[in-house]
């Protein structure tokens, strides 16, 4: 087995002093006394950073945007397209990732139409889409702007928020009537159509909707439909959210949020409200939130150093490192992954100093047993 010594160790929730990690492919030991295995690394450690929001590998380093595959235009409600299907490994950026200790991404499609399909979860470091994907994590949606403004692209387009919402529950009614139907046994679950079945698992809870919002207005919307029909989801973004109130209500219904990409520009009307300080807000709500890119939004290497402005307004550096870890792995229910702990993968990042502090780096990065980078 490797051992890394960890002068200090943030392990995705707390933060201890001089503890030895040993491992092979999977965490197998940690504690004081140093064990049998051959040390390779000294510094501090964090588990690898997770990153709950991206479209890398679809919006690709290098190339052109209309090469650009985020967005399937053919219709506006299509929850078959996977995001899996349109990324390429080649793409640049997942090198950058890597070095950066960012060796995990939930990418999904994008937010042009009201259901945009399937999201994955990939490993940064595979070399294929065969050995990159763990699972899918849920069902893209989009609320405000975004959707109704791609009334040029194929299919029945919506022009308005209204309408946008609209197609939605048209599509949850057809569900609900289609179950009640096989319930009834009127119907065979195989006589579905492929899209129905889809919004008869979204509301089964096999699969959660991923919904883009930035506004308050659109975020109650989406508690009104979830109560209504009965799925659950998670907020992606929320970032024109600029009091604590609609945050403490998220907390209240238990409904996480996927938060970011901070330090973007607001190059729409819909995030005139937006601010770095509006993380004081999330803060103090108590809300579940993990934290992503959105890349190419922000660059994937770069999303760590986002959590620069929660400790402007009091958060440990243990609870900021979960926020891009742990956490963040929970909400979209990735298993093994996120935390150092015994039985955890072993997907680490030794830092030449404090990950805060902008002279510091990786060291070394470890990806699920194997070292990715050594710098």
């Amino acid at each position: 087995m490797k051992v890394i010594k960890a002068t200090t160790l943030f392990d995705g929730s707390t933060e201890s002093r001089d503890q030895y990690i040993a491992f092979d492919d999977e965490i197998r030991y940690i504690g004081k006394k140093k064990p049998e295995g051959e040390l390779i690394a000294e510094g501090i450690v964090t588990p690898a950073i997770v990153d709950g929001h991206s479209h890398i590998g679809m919006d690709r380093a290098g190339e052109p945007m209309y090469e650009g595959e985020a967005n399937e235009k053919m219709d506006s409600i299509y929850p078959l397209v996977r995001a899996i299907d349109s990324i390429y490994m080649d793409d640049h950026a997942f090198t950058e990732s890597v070095e950066s200790g960012v060796l995990y991404s939930t990418v999904l499609p994008g937010s042009g139409n009201p259901i945009g399909g399937k999201a994955a979860l990939i490993k940064n470091f595979a070399g294929n889409t065969r050995d990159a994907f763990i699972k899918e994590i849920g069902i893209k949606a989009a609320l405000g702007y975004n959707p109704r403004s791609t009334v040029e692209w194929k299919g029945k387009r919506p022009s308005t928020r209204m309408g946008a919402v609209a197609l939605l529950r048209e599509n949850f009614s057809k569900a609900v009537k289609a179950k009640k139907l096989i319930d009834k046994k009127k119907k065979l679950p195989e006589e579905m159509e492929p899209l129905t079945e889809v919004f008869m698992d979204i509301l089964s809870g096999k699969y959660k909707l991923m919904i883009h919002l930035h506004k308050e207005d659109d975020l109650y919307i989406a508690i009104q439909l979830a109560r209504e029909f009965g799925f659950k989801f998670v907020v992606n973004h929320g970032l024109d959210i600029s009091r604590t109130l609609p945050f403490e209500d998220l907390k209240k219904l238990n409904i996480p949020l996927i938060y970011g990409p901070l330090d973007s520009h607001p190059y729409k009307v819909e995030l005139k409200h937006e601010s770095w300080r509006n993380c004081e807000y999330v803060m103090k709500s108590g809300v579940k939130f993990g934290m992503m890119s959105d890349h190419p939004v922000i660059l994937q290497r770069n999303m760590f150093y986002t959590m620069r402005h929660f400790l402007r307004f009091g958060m440990s550096k243990a609870e900021a490192i979960s926020h891009v870890t742990s956490i963040t792995a929970d909400i979209i229910g990735a298993e093994g992954i996120g935390s150092v702990k015994k039985g955890y993968k072993s997907s680490l990042i030794v830092w030449t100093g404090d990950p805060f502090n902008l002279s510091s780096y990786p060291s070394m990065v470890i990806g699920e047993g194997r070292i990715l980078v050594e710098q």
